[in-house]
Parts: structure tokens; sequence; C-alpha cells
């Protein structure tokens, strides 16, 4: 039991022992974890005593970051906005007042909106205030502040009037409490008609207006097409209607009229351009319409209620009075014309009308914006333009001439020109040194004709010849009119002809013979020309002191398609004064004989200065037809020379058989002498060939009666040349020299220049027909002051020639007359040419055997011309060559032609000029001669003596 009790004590104490042994462990691993715990514990609270310093930092950094990130970003965006507000007020729309000045828009811009402060978000730039107006809404102002209302209202009206183009915004004032005294800085303005005032009681009136307008604008101009005139501008780049601003400064309640009529303006006006500006007047609320608080510390805006405007000082007073007086001055001297390329189709579009029915072109823009056309064709068949000098009517038919020519080929239209005013405008439809290019359609050109009419006649003489050949075709088809001939015969070429006279009443001046066939044919070509395609176009600066037309009024009454130019007189009706209001740059087309009910005005573009017309003439003339040839350009104040006149080149040296002429036979004047197959202006009659392509030749002599090259034969002789011809084809004036009486030639007159170029063409034509050493010629100069002249001639005809002076000119006489006494066969040609001959009147009195000089000077004129042998004599005077022929009895028939120079018209009486009367209608003209050959002529012939040679 001992033991056993022993075994239980050990084995207790070994348990006590064990379990106090993990108690003390335990309780020293729950120390050393309660120690940790307080550690723990204690780091935690230390690190809880650090984290807010720490986040409080972080969130400050933080925080400052954003700040900076936001200013920064808020100062980008304020540059933005500012730039983009540069862009939506650009120019005078936002520019600061120092420095400012009107930037009208350009084509195809808008006007944008218009600054009137700026706004300062934060600390970033200041940032324009823009309030939009025109095309885009109304401005209502309101607050306490008036002297802010109208700087406001200043600055508005002031930039938009910088941003339009002069006389495109007209104002109208409303200020019944101050009477206009709000706009008194814009007053100029008004001698321009661009701002009216309306005085108090006067706003229902001006409320109808608008919205009249706003209907006018509705039906006649957007018609349907388009929904404001923004989007018509923008479409079109016209605008054509102008910007209209209602400025209403207060006043008393408003009627119910009056407020139906305001609204209906508010509703309706942006599209149509018609805006308003208004203090002390309700608007309705509408999106359109934009508010501007005025306050006397803040100025806020309806788009941006939150940031306050400040506005900027109100423009200075002298700006706006300076700038309105500068506007008022464009407006009245009339606006800019339109580019010329308005006019114009596109390229790929040219040359694709056909003219079978008429010719149909846009002239300019009407106050719409829309085209305004011209038409030539049955009706109206023929225009009549009308303006003072300076007015614009060149500049006109250069605009309508490349408006028709850029649509019609020249298969199509052909133009003629004639400008009797002195100028050379019309010279660059020809080829000239300066541009080689010329307009195809162009066949004729006449410039400088000033004191030339007969080149207008001449015109007029061959639109007659060829109408009477068109209407010739027409019959022999059974036809009546161009379209249905063109129809017929699809293989001609029949293109209408437009035929521009410029200053027309010169042709027509006086009470000759001259205006008298001129206007008889003017007369048959305005009556009859219609139905073959042939239209006339005549310009003037007045029409009534024109006394050909006295009497005649179914000429003026053919012409129904008027256009007059600004202070044009007698175009239109009696009682139509619509041209007298007229600005610069713009026409009155009237289509019905000048009725008021038929005016249409246009804006002309600029088409005649050099540059602008170039582009166009080159593109057409790189489009030309391989067999164009350039246009005939006659220059009043040129001087033809003989060596490069068709008809001089064209002859050839004849061949002699027994002394008789049997080769081809020369072409005298009127004789188409170059070949056929390479010049369609002769074989068709004119200078282009207008017409079906027949080839004619002219067997009666043309103007001067000589037969044509296709006669052959001795009979007819060579021809002598003597100047060209005031005609359409340029031809030369001749002589025929057959073996006949009277064929010398006698120049009268104390022009030596002129005198001698007619001798020298005359024998240098000679000398080109005969070979070397068939013929002879032998000069003699008695006038000191042809000298020169005649030695050239004698040095350029070479061994053919023999010279005598005033010593020797009695031997030259006789032995002529010696030769022709002998009564044998014509020998070789003898051609006499004798400078003065009147000068040795001394020396030719002298008996030489039983005759005097005179008596054989007289005896060669009479027998030598049926011996081969002509005189070209010059006499300074009628007087002094009827001296030399026996006296003021003596006959004059062996002078078969003359030319006279410097002589009175009286002084060619009946034996020299057998028409009946005092002599012929001629008076001295510069460089200029009347020609007339007793055997072909009726009447005289203006030439142009030929300048010397190269």
């Amino acid at each position: 039991m001992p033991d056993l009790r022993t075994q239980l004590v050990t084995r207790v104490r070994d348990v006590l022992s064990h379990a106090l042994g993990s108690a003390r462990t335990r309780l020293a691993t729950a120390r050393a974890e309660r120690d940790a715990a307080v550690a723990r514990l204690h780091r935690t609270r230390e690190a809880a005593t650090r984290i807010p310093v720490r986040v409080g930092a972080e969130r400050d950094r933080r925080l400052a970051e954003l700040t900076d990130r936001y200013a920064a970003q808020l100062t980008r965006l304020a540059e933005q906005a500012a730039r983009a507000a540069a862009c939506e007020a650009p120019g005078a729309a936002g520019a600061e007042w120092p420095g400012w000045q009107p930037t009208p828009v350009v084509r195809g811009e808008r006007p944008g909106a218009l600054r009137i402060g700026t706004v300062r978000v934060a600390d970033g730039p200041p940032v324009p205030a823009l309030v939009p107006l025109l095309d885009a809404g109304h401005v209502h102002l309101s607050g306490p502040d008036r002297a802010g209302c109208d700087a406001v209202v200043a600055t508005l009206l002031l930039r938009a009037l910088g941003r339009a183009n002069p006389g495109a915004i007209r104002l109208v004032g409303y200020d019944p409490d101050h009477l206009g005294g709000g706009l008194a800085g814009f007053a100029p303005l008004s001698t321009a008609g661009l701002l009216t005032f309306v005085g108090p009681g006067g706003l229902a009136r001006l409320l109808d207006d608008l919205v009249d307008q706003i209907r006018r604008i509705n039906e006649t101009v957007l018609a349907g097409e388009y929904r404001s005139l923004r989007e018509l501008a923008t479409a079109t780049g016209r605008r054509p209607e102008p910007w209209r601003i209602a400025v209403l400064l207060g006043g008393e309640e408003l009627s119910r009229h009056e407020r139906s009529q305001l609204d209906r303006v508010v509703r309706t006006g942006a599209a149509c351009g018609v805006h308003l500006v208004v203090r002390g007047i309700d608007l309705p609320d509408e999106p359109v319409v934009r508010r501007v608080a005025v306050g006397a510390d803040e100025t806020h805006l309806d788009s941006c209620p939150g940031l306050p405007v400040r506005l900027d000082p109100p423009p200075p007073p002298g700006l706006v009075t300076e700038t309105s007086r500068e506007i008022a001055a464009r407006v009245n001297a009339g606006p800019p014309p339109t580019p010329f390329t308005d006019l114009l189709p596109p390229p790929d579009e040219m040359w694709r009308e056909d003219s079978a029915h008429g010719l149909t072109a846009p002239i300019g823009d009407g106050p719409q914006g829309r085209p305004v056309l011209l038409t030539l064709g049955d009706y109206p068949p023929h225009a009549l333009i009308g303006g003072p000098s300076g007015t614009g009517k060149t500049n006109l038919i250069f605009a309508w001439i490349g408006s028709l020519a850029a649509r019609y080929s020249p298969a199509e239209l052909e133009f003629y020109l004639l400008d009797f005013k002195e100028g050379v405008s019309f010279a660059r439809f020809a080829q000239g040194r300066r541009d080689p290019s010329w307009l195809p359609h162009m066949r004729l050109v006449g410039i400088n004709v000033n004191t030339d009419r007969e080149f207008g006649l001449a015109l007029l003489r061959f639109l007659a010849e060829e109408l009477r050949r068109r209407a010739d075709a027409a019959k022999r088809h059974e036809v009546t009119k161009l379209s249905e001939l063109r129809a017929v015969d699809p293989e001609g070429r029949w293109p209408r002809i437009v035929a521009v006279v410029d200053e027309f009443q010169m042709l027509l001046a006086g009470r000759d013979a001259l205006a008298r066939e001129a206007a008889d044919l003017l007369e048959d070509l305005a009556r009859r020309g219609r139905s073959q395609g042939i239209h006339l176009v005549l310009a003037s600066q007045d029409v009534r002191g024109i006394e050909a037309l006295w009497g005649r009024p179914a000429l003026v009454a053919q012409f129904t398609l008027r256009i007059a130019m600004p202070k044009a007189l007698r175009i239109l009706a009696e009682r139509n004064d619509a041209a007298q209001t007229l600005p610069r740059h713009h026409a009155v087309i009237n289509a019905e004989s000048g009725m008021p009910e038929g005016n249409q005005v246009a804006r002309i573009p600029a088409a005649s200065d050099w540059a602008t017309w170039s582009d166009l003439q080159h593109r057409l003339w790189r489009m030309r037809p391989p067999d164009a040839a350039p246009a005939r350009l006659f220059d009043g104040d040129a001087i033809p020379r003989l060596d490069e006149a068709p008809d001089f080149v064209a002859l050839r040296p004849l061949g002699t058989s027994g002394g008789e002429h049997v080769g081809g036979d020369p072409a005298g004047p009127g004789d188409p002498v170059r070949p056929e197959a390479t010049d369609p202006e002769r074989a068709a009659g004119g200078p282009n060939g207008a017409g079906d392509g027949t080839k004619t030749r002219t067997t009666s002599g043309g103007a001067n009666g000589v037969a044509g090259p296709e006669r052959t034969g001795g009979a007819r002789g060579p021809v002598a040349l003597l100047g060209e011809i005031i005609d359409v084809q340029a031809r030369s004036a001749g002589m025929r020299l057959p073996r006949a009486p009277g064929r010398n030639l006698a120049v009268l007159g104390t022009g030596v220049d002129e005198a001698c170029a007619v001798l020298d063409a005359a024998a240098r034509s000679l000398r080109r027909q005969h070979r070397p050493g068939t013929a002879r010629f032998s000069i003699a100069c008695l006038d000191p002051d042809a000298d020169s002249a005649a030695r050239s001639l004698y040095e350029a005809l070479g061994d053919d020639a023999a010279w005598y002076d005033e010593e020797d000119i009695a031997d030259l006489m006789a032995e002529t007359a010696e030769g022709l006494g002998r009564g044998t066969a014509p020998g070789e040609p003898h051609y006499l040419l004798l400078y003065a001959v009147d000068a040795a009147a001394g020396h030719l009195a002298a008996t030489v055997g039983r005759r005097s000089g005179l008596d054989h000077l007289r005896y060669v004129l009479h027998n030598g011309p049926e011996r081969r042998t002509h005189t070209f004599a010059w006499w300074r005077g009628v007087a002094r060559m009827r001296a030399d022929l026996g006296g003021p009895a003596a006959r004059t028939d062996q002078i078969g032609a003359w030319v006279a120079l410097d002589v009175q018209g009286a002084e060619l009486t009946t034996s020299l000029y057998p028409a009946a009367g005092s002599g012929p209608d001629w008076y001295p003209r510069p460089w200029r001669g009347l020609f007339f050959d007793r055997s072909v002529h009726r009447t005289g012939q203006v030439i142009i003596p030929y300048g010397p040679a190269r």
C-alpha cells in the first residue's frame, strides 16, 4: 500500500510538475504575446499619429497638382476660346478700336459674330464676348445703364458695317425719345440712302415695311429653293439682298398690330437678312433672340449667364463718323463690278450651244442675284446701246462678246466690229504684235475710223450682200428663216452674224449721200436681217442729234432690245427714266422697245481690262478650228504697206508675144487675185467667207468695175495699184492700163508724201508685172521735197528706169512724142512718172522744133496710151493741171483717172467728175485720196496711199 501511495504521490508530483512547467511555459508565451501585442499597439499608436500628417501632405500635394492642372487647362481653354472667337469674329468684327478698320467679307465668307466686350475665366486670358447678329438673329438690350446700352448699340453697328461690303447693310433708326440722337455718329450714311430715321408714331409703318421686305424676299428671291439668304449665298457665292438692321430705341407701349408685326419680324426676319437691335421694347422668347443685360457693374449674356462681361469702350466718335463717310462715298461712287468669270460657262461646256434659233447669253446679275440674259434672234433681232462717255458701253460690249463667244463656236457665230471713236480697245480681238492670239469668232475689226465713214458704209454693203446671198439660198431651198435653212442645208455654213458699231452716229452724221445710203442700208438690214441671222448692235452716246434717222421711225423700231447705261438719254421710252438713277457698272436691259414694264437692271462685270479678257481669248484661241484665219484689222491711223498688200503679192510678170500682152490678166481693184483654195475670204465674197462655202468670183469689178482675173488676153493690160480701198476686203485700188485713150493718171494736190506714195505704188506694181528689160520707166522729179522718194523709186526699178530733171524734161517729152509720131507698131510699155510736173512749166514752154514742151506733153497724154505709153503725173493743183493742158476751157478726157489729195471737192468740176452738181462729196483728210476712174466709176473711191516699202 505504501508503495502504491508513494507511486501515486510521485505520479501526482510529476503531473503537477509537468502542469506547472506547462503553465509556466504558457505564461511565458502569453507574456511574450502580451509584450508583442503591447509593442504592436505602441507601434500602431505611433503609426496612427504619423498617418494624418502624411495623408494631409499627400492630399495637399494632390490638391495643388489638380489646381495647377485645372488652371493650365483653363488657360488653354481660354486661349482656344480666344482663337475660336477670333475665327468667329475676324477682322473688324473682333478687332480692338486702336487700329480698327473695315474688313469686308470676301466671296463665300460668313460675316461672323460681333464682339461687345471680354470675359475673364479665373486667371486665364480675356475671351471675346460675341453676339451673333448678321444672318443669325436679333439682339435685345436691357438694364438701367443707358450709356452702356448705347455703347453696345454703337459697337454692334460699327462692327457690322465694317464686316459688310459698302452698301450691303441698310440701317433704320427709331428713337422717339432722342429723335435719332443715339445714332448721330452714323448720320453720313444717310447721304447714300443707307440710314433712314423714323419719327415718333412711325413704328407701325417701319414694321409693316420690314414685313413686306421679308415677304418679297421669300416669294421672289428664295422662291422655295433656299431656306435663307445665307444658304443662297453659300450655294451661289452671291448675296442678292442687303442686310437690313432696324434699331428700335424705346418708345410707348406697342399696339396690338405693332406687337404682331414685331413678332413676325422676330420669327422670320433672320432668314431674310432682316434684324432687330432693340432697347426698351420687349421681344418674344425665340431662339434667334440674343439678350444682353447691361448693368452698372456687370453685364451678362444669355448664352453664358454665369460669366460677367466686361464691355469694350464705345467706339471713338471720330471713327464712327469717318467710317460712315467712307462707306457712303463708296456707295455713291457705285458698287464694284462683278467678276467677268461669272458670265462664262465651265471650260468643258464651252462652245456647246446651237445658234439655229438665236443667241442667248448672260450679261450680268440682276437684283436677286440671278443672271440677266440677252437674246438676239427673231425677237428681239437687234440692240441699241446708249450712255454718256465713261459709263461702260465698251465694257458691256466686251462682256457680251465674251459671254457669247464662250458659248457658241465660230461655226455658230461670227462678229464684225467697228469703232468710230478714237481708240484701239477693239484691236485686241485681232492678231497683234503684243499678243499673237485672236478671237476665233471675229472676222472684221475696224478701229480709229472716226474720219473714215466709208469703211462703215463698206461694212453695211458687205452685210447687205451677205443678206442677199442668204435670202437667195433660202429661196432655193423654199424656206424663209435661218433656222429652217440650216435644217434643210446642214452641210452649208450659216453662222449668225453680229455686227457691232460703236458710236454709230458718226456714220450717219451730216446730210450727204454717204449718210443717206448708210441709213438706207441700215433700215434694210434691220428689217430683213432678223430672218437670215444678221443682227445689228449699235452703240451711241446720244441718238437725239442723228439727222439721218429723222423721219425713219421704222428703223429705230426694229431695235427692240435697248440697253441703257447710267444717265442714258433717248434709248428707253420717253416715260422710262430708269437709267437716270442707275449706279456705276449697271445697265437697264429692256427687250420691249424701252417700255418701263420691260426693265431689268443688271450689274455688268469688268471685262475690258487686258488681263481679264486675255485669259478667255487665249483659251478660245487654243480651241480654234485648224483652218481658222485671223480677223481682218482695219486701223484708220495705220498706213498700209504695198509689199504687204495681198493684191501686190499676187502680181506676176506678164508674157509678151509680138508686143502684145498674152499672159494671165493680173488682178485689178475688186479682183480676188489670191488663190481660191487658200483664201476663203475672197472665195466667199468677204473677209470670212461667211455662207455656204460656194466660191464666187467678181466678174464686174466689184467696187471699181474692173473685170476679174478669169478674163485673159492682152487687150486688158497691166494694172497700176494706187492704194488700199477703204472696204471690208482689204483690196487694192488699181487702174487698168489697156491700149485705150485716156489711160493716164493725174495726182492732184500739194501733199508731197501722199503724191509720192501714189506714184511709187503705181510704178512698183507695174514693174512687178514686167520681166526685166521688157518695160521702160522714165522718172522726172521737179520738186526738191520729192527728190528723196523719187530717187528711192529710181534705184528700186534698176536698169529699166531713166532719170530726168527740170533741165532735160523737155527732151524727155520731145523724144517720147517723136517716138509716138512715127506711127509704128506699139513697142515695149513705157511709163512716165512726172513728179510736180507743173513746176516745169517754164522749161516746157520753150519750143523744141515747131512745138513746145507743153505741146509734147499734151501729145503724149493724148496719143500715148494707145501705143502703151502711159503717164502718171503729179500736179500740185487742179488749176495748174488745167493750165498745162491748155487753159480753163481745155479738155481733160486724156486724163482717164485721177487721185485728189488735199483738193476740195468743188474744184473737181464737171470735166473731171461728170456727176451732176458742184463736184464730189470730198474734203481733204490726212493720208487719204479720192480716186476716180472715168471708165469704171460712177462716184469717187476713197483710198489710202501705200506707205514706203520696207
